[in-house]
């Protein structure tokens, strides 16, 4: 089944035709409640004027939601909340690609992707589907993100950066420019990754790491200047996005 892109900018900000279907993109189904950053994404949803048909709980586990008149058991799922688009709400990266394939697999065809409405967005920004950029963030112009990332509070992204499928940086982070990450990789919060940089495939940068030169692929870094603490590790949290 194809997979669809849908992004939502607030008029004030758009840049791009409307359409037929724009307006039944103000509903979704929020695809996952066990993390503690589905409140976030609740909170960037309501800000863009956008409902939640279903929050869907897809693992035993507490909820997080703000709202839990939205909660949906996986058994309850209905024909109708897979006809919206699903927001993903989670930060580990192997995570967020088993709930996305299992959404699949569940019969959701549309993946919705959000900005939230504090964040400008440049013309020359390219991104896949499965996008979030949380509130407040800044954003360099000729970026290209590939599927399903994921960019934190307060992140600072600089101009013709590269990120690879299912890339997860955490608050506060600052990438310079011409930085280049690789599928899977985690950047914790308050890391800063210097110009022209290169990190590798499911590699984690450590918390308020700064990394001056390049990082290899299914490793973790961490200090300041970043240094290489683990190598051969299966990406954040020992899981592999693939």
């Amino acid at each position: 089944m194809n997979v669809y892109f849908f992004k939502y900018i607030p008029k004030t900000r758009e840049r791009t035709p409307r359409t037929a279907g724009h307006e039944s993109m103000r509903r979704v189904v929020i695809y996952g409640v066990g993390s503690p950053i589905v409140a976030d994404v609740e909170e960037s949803l309501a800000r863009s004027g956008i409902s939640v048909a279903a929050a869907i709980r897809n693992v035993d586990t507490a909820s997080y939601l703000l709202d839990s008149s939205t909660l949906v058991e996986l058994t309850d799922i209905t024909a109708n909340m897979k006809t919206l688009p699903v927001v993903l709400p989670l930060f580990t990266p192997a995570n967020r690609q088993w709930a996305a394939n299992e959404a699949l697999a569940k019969g959701f065809g549309l993946v919705f992707s959000l900005v939230d409405p504090s964040v400008t967005m440049p013309r020359s920004f390219s991104a896949g589907k499965g996008l979030y950029i949380n509130a407040g963030c800044t954003l360099g112009s000729a970026s290209m993100l590939d599927e399903y990332v994921f960019i934190n509070r307060g992140v600072c992204l600089g101009h013709h950066a590269n990120l690879g499928r299912f890339v997860s940086i955490g608050p506060g982070a600052v990438v310079a420019g011409q930085v280049t990450i690789g599928n899977g990789t985690l950047i914790g919060a308050g890391a800063v990754v210097l110009p022209k940089v290169r990190i590798g495939k499911n590699a984690v940068v450590g918390a308020g790491a700064v990394v001056t030169k390049d990082v290899p692929d299914y490793c973790v870094v961490v200090g300041n200047p970043a240094r290489v603490m683990k190598t051969d590790v299966p990406g954040f949290g020992g899981q592999s996005e693939v």
